[in-house]
């Protein structure tokens, strides 16, 4: 494959650029900078979506609603070169940048083994930074920035601190490769099995003539080559089955969790409220756990691709970038170290700056539920009670009642429950809910469902084993590394993880924790959106019902909420004095 040249739309464009790794292996980059003499900081992404499948015909329902939204986007721009996740170079290279966009390891055009996340992408992308920074174009400096898969290999390879690595934007990039990813609370997410499907498999270097056309360069997005699938399947892990045939946290996901404490590089973290089921867990956790001196928080609404490109975006990470790559004086030392837009219904968002994560001035306050009348409030019940459900039904839930004054809760929650189950074991799914004085729902665009809750917690009964050393009142650690099965109708003790959230609950509105043995629903119509087939029903593609996984026999079953003296189910909640 012929690297092509050309001069088009204000850069210099160079399609299917080699670049060769120390075990011979040969990626593909396509790289846009500006036309002429001079060494630029480079934009730099690694990842498997196919680096030449133009945005609006590989995602035709993520680019409708998102320019449809958000029409800013599509303004300014030929539109031609805007790929799913990934900068669009025309807005970045009139700025002085180069964007490298490199297909990883055995994806689109560059050949090899396919194995995402694998500690080998993350060594391949140290190498591509270090190539980068090496080409005579190039000032030194090179940024990562890009949304989720682009966002998460970030941490792996932000750990390995490549040396001319400047700053990275992790945009709704999930961190813990077991915990958000591959299984909630040791339970099996649904997600990577179509997922893979579609966004991977679909573009494997080799799919060949088979797959999409690069409308600028007239090639295939996913190769040179044509093999079959026999051999295409020899060339690749099969991701969904590795995490299906790997229930506890082992090797096989250790690989893969970064090493928080070597990450030195300036960043900025971007998670999504909505974004139940694989990111925002790990935007807070990365900001958190990172060791790096300069770092920032961002949180923000909206779909998941919509902000990363919206005017609101791009600003905010030019400002980042071009301080930290270009050294201008962008205002950046200026700003606030955590910035959230704090949620109200109707999809308002009011920005604020803040100090810390979580909130200095939380007032962590613990709501208990009530069995009589199924409350939910801060008097704790002295009392023995048992409330059984079925797994296959809506559950319990358990409600303020309108509200007299307003409340605002933003940070992570917790809940402490005592479990029992008819089997061997129980999978717990919470989900905190807010219903308006006409007792209707109130939802949120999520960052991959139109209509989430206001947080999900999932947790094993089997998996319940915590690290008190890592463990906090608001965020449980469990370790995932043993299981302990249940004894059929005796009741053990539960700390819940329930992701961070924003929500300002206006007065007369409903807080109400739900607690079942399936997946929440907003509803059981479901919604499909534009130029999509599958139904959505509020938490996106994030379902948790595989048989392997969740065999009927053990969570097909009824399980038991208890209350004793001693003992009072509550949720955690971090109230912000309003």
């Amino acid at each position: 494959m012929d690297t092509l040249i050309e001069h088009k739309d204000g850069m210099h464009i160079e399609w299917d650029v080699p670049i060769r790794l120390s075990d011979g292996i040969t990626l593909r980059a396509d790289i846009f900078r500006p036309i002429g003499e001079g060494r630029f900081p480079a934009i730099l992404t690694y990842g498997p979506y196919a680096k030449g499948l133009p945005f609006e015909v590989g995602y035709k329902t993520a680019w409708t609603r998102m320019i449809t939204a958000y029409p800013e986007i599509a303004e300014g721009t030929s539109n031609k070169y805007q790929s799913w996740e990934l900068v669009d170079p025309e807005k970045w290279v009139p700025d002085g940048y180069a964007c490298v966009r490199i297909d990883s390891r055995g994806a689109g055009c560059s050949e090899g083994f396919l194995d995402v996340w694998s500690a080998l992408e993350a060594q391949d992308q140290y190498e591509c930074i270090e190539w980068t920074a090496a080409q005579s174009w190039c000032s030194g400096k090179v940024g990562l920035n890009g949304i989720s898969y682009y966002a998460m290999n970030q941490w792996q390879t932000a750990a390995l601190q490549p040396p001319h690595l400047t700053a990275m934007c992790a945009w709704e990039g999930a961190s813990d490769y077991y915990r958000e990813l591959c299984r909630h609370g040791g339970i099996l997410s649904d997600f990577l099995d179509g997922w893979y499907l579609r966004q991977v498999k679909s573009v494997q270097y080799g799919v060949g003539s088979r797959a999409h056309v690069n409308p600028n360069t007239g090639r295939s997005v996913a190769g040179d080559i044509t093999l079959s699938d026999d051999v295409l399947a020899s060339r690749r892990a099969e991701t969904h089955l590795d995490a299906q045939n790997h229930e506890l946290l082992d090797d096989f996901y250790k690989a893969r969790i970064p090493d928080y404490s070597k990450i030195k590089t300036p960043l900025l973290s971007a998670g999504n409220w909505g974004g139940i089921g694989l990111h925002p867990r790990g935007n807070f956790e990365g900001y958190l756990q990172s060791a790096s001196e300069q770092k920032w928080l961002e949180v923000h609404g909206d779909t998941h691709f919509s902000h990363f490109y919206s005017n609101y975006g791009l600003q905010l990470q030019k400002k980042f970038f071009g301080h930290f790559l270009k050294g201008e004086d962008t205002g950046w030392t200026q700003m606030p170290k955590v910035q959230l837009n704090i949620r109200h219904p109707g999809e308002k968002f009011v920005l604020r700056g803040e100090n810390e994560w979580p909130l200095a001035r939380t007032q962590w306050t613990p709501y208990y539920l009530q069995p009589d009348g199924h409350s939910l409030s801060t008097a704790k019940p002295h009392l023995s009670h048992a409330l059984t459900y079925h797994t296959r039904s809506d559950g319990l839930s358990f409600s303020t009642g309108p509200l007299q004054q307003a409340m605002e809760i933003t940070g992570p929650l917790a809940a402490k429950l005592r479990i029992s189950s008819a089997t061997v074991d129980a999978d717990v799914f919470l989900a905190v809910r807010v219903f308006d004085p006409s007792g209707k729902e109130v939802s949120f665009i999520g960052s991959n469902d139109p209509r989430t809750p206001v947080a999900l917690g999932w947790l094993r009964a089997s998996h319940r084993k915590t690290d008190p050393s890592k463990s906090l009142p608001y965020r449980p650690w469990h370790t995932h590394d043993d299981k302990q099965a249940l004894i059929p109708g005796q009741p053990v003790d539960l700390d819940v993880e329930i992701w961070p959230t924003s929500i300002v609950i206006p007065v007369g509105y409903s807080l109400v924790l739900n607690l079942r043995g399936k997946d929440y629903r907003y509803d059981d119509i479901g919604v499909v959106l534009p130029f999509d087939s599958q139904p959505m029903y509020g938490v996106g593609p994030f379902t948790h019902e595989n048989p392997v996984d969740r065999p009927p026999e053990v969570f097909h079953t009824e399980n038991t909420l208890h209350w004793q003296p001693d003992h009072a189910p509550h949720v955690l909640l971090p109230i912000i004095p309003i």
